[in-house]
């Protein structure tokens, strides 16, 4: 091999490296797949005694329970600002977590009981855009540039969704070149929007449930592409094309439903909170028409919106009242739980490992290995510096060797490499 061929094979070897240790793109939330998955290789396995590298942290980006989306080198989420009378979204370096650009996005606050401040969605990403949703209802989609605003469109004013108890809480969701969202109602629970201009393209109106908290997913059942809906009544198949139902199995949630649905092999698992539990139903099409049926129906995982992993043939989360749980998912049926080690959280799974994160005064962080075979703890710290009033309930991002956590203002970033 020639000198000048062999540095061309060495630079690409290191540019390859080099796309390894930054990782994939987060652009949405929950991940790529909007699973909670994330597809980081060569992490550690075992957490020092004192906690994680803190490699940086920043404190001013005000109230909320947005988690973080990551595209390209940037770190976007949101929080209230009272002083200015609005919400923002915050557009971050994942280098240094310094302020490149924050542009309003609507009204400051914590809609219905408990004074929950702050907007709920996370923002999603998509080329040189990134499309922000206010707890709200106010809908804008920014250029990822330099903030310019492109499009606004509100989810009361414009679609008619009447305001959820606790404010609207889903993240958009981008398919080619439409985004999806649900702002619920009379005409129409999902709605399908020109992405790049805000035009309406369909509304799904044979499915007029109120909105709840869940986002959508995008599934193909037996070759059909659809969107997944859960709403407080029922789970339905929206038709990516027009909008029109698939298919709708009842399934009655109590007070909020919030978890994101789980799609595997033709099978859906939702569960929810308030001594509610989770489903498994069946989806098959059959002489041109769907149907759907429920495999089972149990309180195995109770989960409030801490949200819930999919890994293998196993569902893991937090479930009220049995602590963390693990859950066959084909049959429904419990493999172990663990209440004692760790309080309620949040989940995301990274290179056989689940990161948890206790949502209490704590707000602990637990590495434990992602396993049917029980609860094996391989590390945990605290939060350090600062613990806000407020639940921690912002899922934990793991992408490029390190972990960030959002607590209302504060974001922490640590190395879970180790290099």
């Amino acid at each position: 091999m020639s000198f000048s061929r062999y540095r061309v094979v060495c630079s690409l070897l290191a540019f390859g490296i080099a796309l390894v240790a930054m990782g994939a793109d987060w652009p949405q939330f929950r991940g790529p797949n909007r699973d909670g998955v994330s597809s980081e290789v060569g992490l550690l396995k075992k957490w020092p005694s004192g906690g994680l590298k803190e490699l940086w942290s920043v404190t001013d980006l005000g109230a909320g329970h947005s988690t973080l989306t990551i595209q390209d080198g940037r770190l976007f989420t949101m929080g209230d600002h009272p002083e200015d009378n609005t919400n923002v979204l915050h557009v971050r370096s994942v280098k240094d977590g310094k302020e490149i650009w924050k542009k309003k996005v609507g009204k400051p606050g914590g809609p219905g009981w408990g004074d929950f401040k702050g907007p709920r969605s996370t923002p999603t990403a998509d080329g040189d855009r990134v499309y922000a949703l206010g707890q709200y209802g106010e809908l804008v989609c920014f250029l990822v540039e330099d903030g310019g605003e492109v499009w606004r469109r509100h989810y009361t004013e414009d679609f008619g969704g009447p305001l959820p108890e606790w404010g609207f809480s889903d993240s958009l969701l981008i398919d080619g070149s439409k985004l999806l969202c649900m702002p619920g109602g009379e005409q129409g629970c999902v709605v399908a929007l020109d992405k790049m201009t805000g035009k309406v393209l369909w509304r799904s109106t044979d499915f007029k449930d109120k909105a709840e908290y869940a986002s959508l997913i995008r599934v193909v059942v037996d070759g059909v592409a659809q969107y997944l809906a859960l709403t407080m009544s029922h789970l339905a198949g929206i038709s990516v094309d027009d909008g029109s139902v698939l298919w709708k199995a009842e399934r009655k949630g109590q007070t909020a439903v919030c978890a994101t649905p789980i799609y595997k092999d033709n099978h859906i698992y939702v569960t929810s909170g308030y001594g509610v539990g989770c489903n498994l139903f069946e989806v098959r099409k059959k002489d041109g028409k769907f149907w759907a049926k429920e495999i089972y129906k149990n309180k195995v995982m109770v989960n409030h919106h801490g949200g819930a992993v999919l890994v293998g043939d196993h569902i893991y989360g937090y479930s009220d009242g049995k602590g963390w749980v693990c859950q066959n998912f084909k049959t429904g049926k419990m493999k172990w739980r663990e209440k004692k080690k760790l309080g309620k959280g949040t989940i995301t799974y990274a290179d056989g490992c689940f990161y948890l994160r206790d949502e209490g005064k704590t707000s602990t962080v637990a590495l434990i290995e992602a396993s049917p075979d029980g609860y094996k703890e391989l590390g945990r710290f605290d939060q350090p510096h600062h613990r806000s009033d407020a639940n921690g309930w912002a899922v934990p991002v793991v992408l490029g060797g390190r972990l960030y956590l959002r607590d209302q203002e504060w974001l922490f970033c640590f190395d879970v490499r180790g290099k």
